[in-house]
């Protein structure tokens, strides 16, 4: 899917709360993605970039804009992803972050494929 759709976003607290309660997780160096099964047929996904993390209001937009492009270009199983930010994330480059999250990703496949 090469979309962005309101859809393929966890908008309610509901929505968190599902993926929060018994979520698998996957650690990269910038990110911790928690994730499970979902019975709607696609992938949706949804930020928790805190301020506590990522002091600067344009860090987390830029942070945002990133995973949010990452996860367009994706064909995922049907999960819902909730993605927190870890410390120091504003330091990293956008290549690594991207390259990181390819490889979150190619692990959150694997995970449901099997």
């Amino acid at each position: 899917m090469y979309c962005f759709t309101k859809a393929r976003r966890l908008l309610k607290k509901i929505d968190y709360d599902y993926v929060f309660t018994n979520a698998n997780k996957t650690i990269t160096p910038e990110f911790v993605v928690l994730h499970r099964a979902n019975s709607l047929g696609y992938a949706r996904i949804g930020l928790a970039l805190s301020k506590k993390k990522i002091a600067k209001a344009h860090q987390r937009n830029r942070a945002k804009r990133l995973i949010r492009e990452s996860f367009r270009k994706q064909n995922l199983p049907a999960v819902d992803i909730v993605i927190l930010a870890r410390q120091h994330i504003a330091l990293v480059e956008n290549n690594i972050i991207t390259a990181n999250l390819g490889t979150a990703w190619d692990k959150l496949t694997a995970f449901y494929a099997s």
